[in-house]
């Protein structure tokens, strides 16, 4: 078993992947489906421009270079690990009118969900595909720094992989989507009733979709209790 949480957390395993200049595959592949699923679903959840954008887990804009355009200008905030996967989606995932809609310093590095400079009011908030790779705990901090961060936001969408019960937990499950998951190492399940249990901890009101999103994750809604 690696000595890392995740592969993001390695030293050297952004950097490597930059500079081959894999800043799209380092986030998992399908740019495309995923970036567009993303944007699909916020849409559908009710974001218009007018609404501001929390991404949590950013990376290099996968849903930045379709957000940024469509939201008014300064509506879209980022926050993610690397500050240098964020500036390397900047540079070549967002155009010259894009990037005049969005200050740089609304990229904020962030590897703990301290959410430094981040506003309190924030309409949406997105987390896709983050606590599928880290460890259960780092739910539960996400999700009570988000609640007692944010003070006022309509809906914040995050991911998990379930696993079906406390007894499978315990060994690889395979996902819809055929991806492995696993309990101590990443890509990491949980169990519905923790992320429940967590959500109320932090004041959440939650609704588990039945949705299964790429790779066979799961939508979780949660909104102010």
């Amino acid at each position: 078993m690696s000595r890392f949480i995740s592969p993001y957390h390695a030293p050297d395993f952004i950097p490597d992947a930059l500079s081959r200049g894999q800043h799209r595959a380092i986030i998992g592949g399908r740019w495309e489906e995923t970036g567009w699923q993303q944007m699909r679903l916020l849409v559908a959840e009710g974001l218009r421009p007018r609404h501001s954008l929390l991404d949590i887990g950013c990376g290099p804009l996968r849903t930045g270079c379709r957000a940024v355009p469509y939201l008014n200008p300064g509506h879209y905030w980022g926050t993610d690990i690397s500050g240098d996967l964020m500036r390397q989606g900047y540079a070549r995932e967002l155009t010259e009118a894009d990037r005049a809609r969005l200050p740089r310093g609304q990229l904020i590095e962030d590897g703990a969900f301290d959410l430094p400079g981040i506003p309190r009011e924030i309409d949406y908030i997105l987390c896709f595909a983050v606590f599928t790779h880290l460890p259960l705990n780092h739910l539960r901090r996400g999700l009570l720094r988000v609640a007692a961060h944010v003070t006022r936001f309509e809906k914040f969408l995050f991911t998990v992989f379930l696993a079906p019960d406390a007894a499978a937990s315990l060994g690889p499950v395979r996902q819809p989507d055929g991806v492995v998951t696993h309990d101590i190492r990443p890509p990491y399940h949980v169990l519905a009733e923790d992320v429940r249990a967590f959500a109320a901890q932090a004041g959440l009101r939650l609704e588990i979709r039945p949705d299964r999103l790429p790779r066979g994750q799961v939508l979780c809604v949660a909104t102010r209790a």
